[in-house]
């Protein structure tokens, strides 16, 4: 009988596992692993259709979605270039968890994100001027984390 309950516990833990990932398979392989999946981190199916855009530059359906770049895939991307080769393992899960950090809170509703696009324009113009790429990284998420817990 523990047998089964074990057996029973083992696959649905499995399909768990299995539909996260596959709820996350718009975000870059690299970072998969470093972004962490909760299912009620959502307030509604749109803001996940908005956090794949942010992931992906693909709208999906949304309404007054512009497709295209720049997306967070992209832009760990060019972070990985700059930073290069020696830089790439520290570089890496903060640039995955900065985006999901960013990309969870401007996909929410335009009445309760307290990240905007224009701060996504901000975010990306610093870590493309910051020469020292994780420095940059920093910087803006110090940015991002002061928007997030400030007020509207």
């Amino acid at each position: 009988m523990a047998s089964k309950v074990l057996r029973a516990a083992v696959l649905a833990a499995g399909l768990l596992v299995a539909q996260g990932a596959q709820a996350q398979s718009y975000v870059r392989a690299d970072c998969q692993g470093l972004v962490g999946v909760s299912p009620n981190r959502y307030d509604t199916p749109e803001h996940e259709r908005w956090y794949k855009r942010f992931w992906t530059g693909q709208c999906d359906h949304l309404m007054l979605c512009v497709p295209g770049s720049p997306n967070w895939n992209d832009i760990v991307g060019k972070l990985l270039v700059k930073g290069g080769p020696s830089e790439r393992a520290a570089l890496l899960p903060k640039a995955c968890r900065l985006g999901q950090l960013i990309g969870l809170e401007w996909s929410r509703e335009k009445n309760v994100r307290k990240i905007n696009t224009a701060d996504l324009k901000a975010f990306n113009t610093a870590l493309e001027n910051t020469p020292d790429t994780l420095d940059g990284v920093a910087k803006v998420e110090a940015s991002a984390r002061a928007k997030l817990a400030g007020s509207r």
